[in-house]
């Protein structure tokens, strides 16, 4: 009874802490309807008559050919000055980005800076080696990865600092070869980057570390600003997309248990659409996600990364992208990006998060 009690007034706090951000939210959300649009963070030269495509978006039961790529999802080849000085920077640091990777359409842009002309980078901690095998991913695999690079938490804050970057994401390799999953290391590199510039607002995509709580407690105390880890897909769909090791539930759980030890996290996670999943499948992982507290959620398009991954099922159109974000900020999420090109990195999304966090920080001084 007397634990009921607690949480009857836990939950009563939580609603009026609430009730006090929901002006200031509101505030940004304004903000941000007067400064850059999603518009701002996509190449102009994408082909505007989507609605017109009379292509196929579907496979139909039993079918096997590969769909043709629809116009909207079509990206320039990059090129430009700065793709090649943060390449460059990238390689003398020893440095891997998921952005190469895993071969994400939206490179060319984040590293040339685009038409706001800021270049970002999310850099691939502990190697570009895993130890898992998922069929949606591109990234290479082992069982045994190279050892980490003693050095990698320092170059790394080296990088972000040379970039003068506001908002950097950190990610990495799953390492089920470590003890701790990698977690000291990712941590190391954070608050090195804090160290050199504690004004920097820090993203951490991270792995599960198999549902260990101290690696979890590890990064989400480690100082940084915003803790994500990606659902990926729909619980029925999980098997075939992700390693067996990646479950749906122990994911909620991870996400859930960051914000245990750290309340004052931002928590992120991400959906890949194109998969087989439905609408009511896609709703109900939704509610998942904000009843363990999810703050942040991106939907995107799954692109076949190769001829040995899961086909795309299915080319979700940019007017059900809207249906969904749309439905994210009716759940209550604090942001939902939902487009096509979105990626668990998305500059719009990052644009957002900064103001809120800022927010929050000049609220408490």
């Amino acid at each position: 009874m007397l634990r009921n009690n607690r949480y009857c007034v836990l939950v009563k706090s939580c609603k009026l802490q609430r009730h006090k951000h929901t002006s200031k939210l509101d505030a940004i959300r304004e903000k941000l309807r007067e400064g850059p649009s999603l518009a701002d963070f996509v190449s102009e030269d994408r082909p505007k008559d989507w609605q017109e495509y009379e292509g196929k978006l579907k496979r139909e039961k039993g079918e096997t050919e590969r769909l043709r790529l629809p116009p909207w999802l079509k990206t320039t080849i990059p090129t430009g000055a700065k793709f090649s000085e943060v390449k460059k920077q990238l390689r003398e640091l020893k440095l891997s980005t998921v952005c190469e990777e895993a071969r994400c359409p939206n490179i060319g842009e984040c590293w040339s800076g685009g038409k706001n002309g800021t270049s970002t980078a999310t850099i691939m901690l502990m190697g570009d080696t895993c130890t898992r095998g998922c069929m949606f991913c591109s990234v290479k695999t082992s069982r045994a990865p190279p050892p980490l690079d003693a050095d990698e938490p320092r170059n790394t804050a080296i990088a972000v600092n040379k970039w003068g970057l506001g908002y950097i994401v950190l990610t990495s390799v799953d390492r089920d070869d470590l003890s701790d999953g990698g977690s000291t290391h990712f941590a190391e590199t954070v608050e090195e980057i804090k160290r050199q510039n504690k004004e920097i607002l820090v993203e951490c995509l991270v792995p599960d570390f198999r549902g260990n709580r101290d690696s979890i407690r590890r990064i989400a105390e480690c100082g940084l600003d915003v803790f994500a880890h990606n659902i990926e897909t729909v619980e029925r769909l999980t098997p075939f997309v992700r390693d067996p090791r990646a479950g749906y539930r122990q994911t909620l759980k991870v996400l859930e248990t960051a914000k245990e030890f750290n309340p004052e996290l931002v928590t992120k996670t991400s959906i890949m659409l194109g998969l087989g999943e439905t609408d009511e499948q896609v709703q109900q992982t939704m509610k998942d996600l904000r009843a363990v507290g999810v703050d942040c959620l991106t939907l995107g398009q799954y692109m076949q990364p190769t001829k040995k991954h899961l086909k795309v099922f299915e080319y979700v159109t940019p007017t059900k992208f809207k249906q969904w974000e749309d439905k994210g900020a009716e759940l209550g999420f604090l942001y939902t990006a939902s487009g096509p090109l979105v990626r668990s990195s998305y500059r719009a999304g990052e644009f957002f998060i900064a103001s809120l966090l800022r927010d929050r920080k000049t609220g408490r001084q």
